[in-house]
């Protein structure tokens, strides 16, 4: 055990000195054997003679972490140093924009990625295509797969005892892994599998309609050589990701809503239809050194406001893992793999996505040109779009991917909550509505009671919402007719004690009707399957609903509408 505070190794689930709760496995540094060229990984706390397990010789420090350069992306970055094929014969690790040569480190900035147009690099991969072998690769691969054998052992060994403790409280059928294609979720699935010596776990591959090709060619390989694997797919057919970009503007780093819309979303989708109302296990392949965020994550989550989708516990076996050890894993085990990472990317999601680095929008110039180019076309349109005065630059310059808010968009007029008090009444208020109040708006008021078309005056066509528990009418609703308002609704609280809470819900449920997207983030929130959005329309199944009120609550929903994050301007906050 080890505690990260105290940087000290322990035997018990707290650290004696400071009190805080240990983690399973010990941090690891990265070490350079010059003898055999190849990284050597070490725990921090590893007081022995540094010595290379092969050689014998001594071994220097290197790096905190780092990844194999295959003879792919060894090539491009010959080619960017005007050098192609200097380095066929060395042994070539990376770390951000670090590259080691044989031990040797070169920063590769960023301005190296302009040197050249895309035609004449494509052009110059192709001219030493044939002479870019695996041969020396392979070969320093194959020591240090040798050489961090004991590490590579250890870390299965406590991966494969988390795997089985986490399952051993689900019957199998309920264990699911989350697969996206990418290398965590590699080895997640074939640590799983192997755990727990079960070939036919679920596995769910979430298509967001974005992913590289490499992605997809790996997932029917994958599905071919599992042929045991049960291989769901999770895919939104109903939206189209260009459109929505042209309605609500691209995703940022803060406002990414292709996440919800076409990731988990389809994911909960697949969930309710297999598992309905049963509580599931997830493996999937997050670590908490990929990102600030990340870092704060649990090794095993099941807080309704940290699991993305409710109704499962997710659970990561490579939590604590390096880069270093899941290449250790996956060329130790000799898996298969995402070509992606033989290109040189260095994750692998959605490649539009605004959490990508210069090197990948680089390699995407380079490896799916025509993409790239729509794209960059689309961004720079939408720039003008919002009033940018040079937005080649705003794009160009990656200024697109810290927007924030929907400032020039035409939608974000949909997410202001517009009412009026009532002057004749107590308690009520006028909300404007972008549509004549329907079935579907009624329906939006479900979490709230049972809503009764028969009770209400006829003549006003007036709805009423009682209380679950008392009978009592709690909301009065009615079409209304404001100055100002093309379409508005009427809406007064009654016999409750907190009439601006529930009124401030209402208008949650209000912004909903008005702007929602069907980015199926209300989907995934419902733990009892209740919301859905069928046929274009969003619908609360009154028998499932238990009145949780999750979906109108800020702390489980900001604004009551995903959206409202997405599209709220300065001068509409409300």
């Amino acid at each position: 055990m080890w505690c990260r505070n105290c940087n000290h190794e322990t035997n018990g689930a707290k650290c004696e000195l400071c009190g805080n709760e240990t983690e399973p496995v010990i941090p690891t540094e990265v070490f350079w054997c010059d003898h055999c060229n190849i990284p050597i990984i070490k725990e921090v706390n590893d007081s022995k003679t540094k010595k290379c397990p092969l050689c014998q010789s001594g071994i220097n420090y290197l790096s905190a972490d780092i990844r194999p350069v295959f003879p792919e992306e060894r090539l491009l970055v010959e080619i960017l140093l005007d050098e192609p094929m200097k380095y066929h014969n060395q042994s070539v690790w990376a770390n951000n924009n670090r590259y080691y040569f044989n031990g040797k480190s070169k920063v590769i900035t960023t301005k190296y990625y302009k040197k050249y147009d895309p035609e004449y690099i494509i052009s110059e991969l192709e001219k030493y295509k044939k002479l870019n072998t695996y041969e020396y690769f392979d070969c320093f691969i194959s020591d240090f797969t040798k050489a961090n054998a004991q590490r590579n052992y250890y870390i299965i060994d406590e991966a494969h005892r988390f795997i089985r403790e986490e399952a051993s409280h689900y019957p199998t059928e309920s264990v699911v892994v989350s697969f996206s294609g990418g290398k965590d979720s590699t080895v997640t699935a074939d640590l799983a599998v192997k755990a727990l010596s079960e070939p036919s776990l679920v596995h769910i591959f979430g298509n967001t309609t974005l992913e590289f090709p490499t992605t997809l060619d790996y997932a029917e390989r994958f599905r071919a050589d599992n042929p045991k694997t049960i291989f769901r797919i999770a895919l939104n057919r109903e939206q189209d990701f260009m459109k929505v970009c042209e309605d609500i503007g691209p995703p940022a780093r803060m406002m990414r809503w292709c996440c919800s819309m076409f990731k988990t979303g389809p994911i909960t989708r697949i969930l309710n239809r297999y598992y309905r109302d049963k509580n599931i296990l997830t493996f999937y392949g997050i670590r908490r050194c990929e990102s600030v965020s990340r870092s704060k994550y649990n090794r095993v989550e099941d807080n309704a406001e940290s699991v993305k989708i409710q109704k499962q516990k997710v659970a990561s076996p490579i939590f604590y893992w390096s880069d270093i050890e899941i290449w250790l894993y996956i060329l130790s085990e000799e898996i298969d793999f995402n070509y992606a990472y033989r290109l040189g990317y260095d994750r692998v999601g959605c490649w539009c996505c605004p959490n990508n680095n210069d090197r990948a929008q680089f390699l995407t110039s380079i490896y799916m040109p025509e993409r790239y180019a729509q794209w960059r076309s689309f961004l720079i349109e939408f720039a003008k779009k919002i009033g940018k005065p040079d937005a080649e630059v705003y794009v160009d310059s990656g200024k697109w991917k810290a927007r924030q808010g929907g400032n020039g968009v035409k939608a974000a007029e949909d997410v202001k909550i517009k009412y009026t008090n009532c002057t004749a009444e107590d308690n009520a208020k006028i909300y404007k509505l972008v549509r004549p109040m329907d079935d579907e708006f009624l329906n939006m008021l479900t979490p709230f009671g049972r809503v009764s078309k028969e009770l209400g005056r006829k003549l006003l066509n007036e709805v009423i919402v009682l209380d679950m528990k008392t009978n009592t009418p709690i909301i009065s609703v009615q079409p209304f007719n404001q100055e100002d308002y093309e379409y508005s609704v009427k809406v007064k609280t009654m016999n409750v004690a907190k009439h601006d809470d529930l009124q401030r819900m209402i208008g949650y449920q209000v912004r909903k009707f008005n702007a929602c997207r069907k980015c199926l983030k209300c989907e995934s929130l419902c733990r009892f399957g209740a919301i859905s959005i069928t046929g274009g329309s969003y619908h609360i199944n009154e028998e499932k609903c238990k009145r949780c009120k999750m979906c109108v609550t800020a702390k489980y929903l900001d604004g009551g509408c995903l959206m409202d994050k997405y599209l709220k301007t300065k001068e509409n906050k409300g």
